[in-house]
């Protein structure tokens, strides 16, 4: 197709004070060149990272902004140099939609740890310093390297959550190797910690969910946890010592991180790891590593997934029907929907549901 019939609208973050006040309207998008392709959008996850970049809180925002980037839509646009896919294919789209596409970690699908850095599905600026915005929005355009097919038996509210909160998961889990014989522990039951139990058990580890109280322990089991601790439970530590392989730490929060790290190491046998997803807005301070050390822990951090990750992920989704613990909310109600997720009200993911584009609530 060489031209459209349709404009760019979406909801449009103005200024550090967005959450709850962004306004819709019409935006220019990314460049178009024959890499890309455009995608009318159904579905749109929100994730932590739109509510930290509304409010500029990892930074300042490169304003007007468009969050938004766990798309799911339908291709209504394709470039001359797209063999992948063609229109009407049923597309997801995640946190990132660019990377030089040579280096060596580019060439291993490692895609997040380009060694030029990745551009972000939105807050994003090309190389002709045209802007990329995300998904709180009728369409999208993204290289087609970055949109992945969804396959038939994947709900589009499920896959929407998967391409960034879910990938976020897998990836981390797939680095410790989750699988039959291994106790897993996922710290923080929200939107990321859920697919993480989620994954953990499909993956065929026994999962182990690890929360600040018992508020969430029944939500847990039934996501596949066989134990739930509860950090506020004096001696959780020593009482579940060296139990665990691996842990997968969601949390965000720099006081909480700063007091329990010491006593997650604890939780590992020797030889094991925390790998962090979340991140902080502050760096951490007072951070003892004498358990770290005296335990052989190790301790690292790990990004989206990668092009060969993320179809994995979704043709697992599709064998073991893995559904995601989603609310539906129309496009129209993203103000609201941003504020109750900065509220702590999402059980466990908001997925915004364009329904003039054919989405379903």
């Amino acid at each position: 197709m060489s031209g459209t019939d349709y404009k760019f609208f979406g909801w449009i973050a103005k200024d550090k004070n967005a959450i709850g006040n962004m306004t819709w309207g019409e935006y220019q998008p990314k460049t178009w060149t024959e890499d890309d392709v455009d995608i009318k959008i159904t579905h749109c996850g929100i994730c932590a990272s739109d509510l930290h970049t509304l409010r500029s809180g990892w930074g300042a925002t490169d304003y007007p902004a468009v969050v938004g980037h766990e798309i799911v839509g339908t291709v209504v646009r394709v470039g001359k140099n797209v063999k992948s896919l063609k229109a009407g294919d049923r597309v997801g789209v995640g946190a990132q939609s660019g990377s030089c596409l040579n280096c060596e970690y580019c060439h291993q699908g490692k895609e997040p740890y380009c060694n030029g850095g990745q551009i972000g599905t939105y807050n994003g600026r090309w190389k002709d310093n045209s802007k990329s915005y995300g998904g709180y929005a009728d369409y999208a355009r993204v290289p087609a390297h970055f949109a992945f097919a969804i396959p038939e038996g994947v709900p589009s509210e499920v896959a929407a959550p998967l391409m960034c909160g879910g990938a976020t998961l897998y990836s981390p889990l797939k680095q410790l190797e989750a699988g039959p014989g291994k106790r897993i522990g996922i710290v923080g039951i929200g939107g990321l910690g859920h697919f993480g139990l989620l994954f953990a058990k499909a993956l065929g580890a026994d999962p182990v969910a690890i929360s600040h109280s018992h508020g969430k322990e029944e939500d847990a089991k039934k996501m596949g946890a066989v134990q739930f601790i509860a950090t506020a439970d004096e001696g959780y530590e020593k009482k579940s010592r060296r139990t665990l392989d691996g842990i997968v730490c969601t949390i965000n929060d720099e006081k909480a991180l700063e007091e329990s790290l010491p006593k997650f190491a604890t939780l590992l046998k020797p030889g094991g790891k925390i790998i962090l997803v979340g991140l902080p807005e502050r760096p951490l301070e007072g951070f003892k590593i004498t358990p770290l050390v005296m335990n052989n822990v190790f301790i690292g951090g790990s990004a989206i997934a990668g092009s060969k990750e993320i179809p994995e992920m979704l043709k697992l989704v599709d064998k073991v029907a893995l559904k995601a613990w989603v609310v539906l909310r129309p496009m129209e109600d993203a103000n609201k929907a941003v504020v109750d997720m900065e509220d702590g009200k999402a059980r466990y993911r908001y997925v915004l549901v364009n329904q003039k584009n054919g989405g379903k609530l």
